[in-house]
């Protein structure tokens, strides 16, 4: 199962999160275990009181250019693995994150 996927409201990403990873950035698709792929993202905060969730939803805005209100933190607020929604026009926004990741 790839690590995105289109919704009506846009793109729907499955993001494997590292609190304290020394910078804020993208590092590429992993596969799991079972099979499922991830989006891999680096944060500087530190996973306490929501910092790093907060700096996944600002990274992944500014990334995309979208305001922090169309991004958004629905499944894995404690958990590295989290789901997360992008509100836009989806090829737009699969453009951006695949230029992102081809830029490595």
């Amino acid at each position: 199962m790839p690590a995105w996927r289109e919704s009506q409201a846009g793109l729907l990403l499955c993001v494997r999160l590292t609190p304290r990873g020394g910078r804020d950035g993208l590092d590429g698709i992993e596969t799991l275990a079972d099979g499922r792929e991830v989006l891999k993202v680096r944060v500087r905060a530190a996973p306490s009181d929501g910092q790093a969730n907060a700096a996944l939803v600002a990274l992944l805005a500014k990334l995309m250019g979208l305001p922090r209100s169309r991004v958004m933190l629905v499944a894995g607020a404690s958990a590295r693995l989290k789901s997360v929604p992008l509100e836009g026009d989806s090829a737009t926004l699969l453009a951006r994150l695949e230029a992102f990741l081809a830029a490595g």
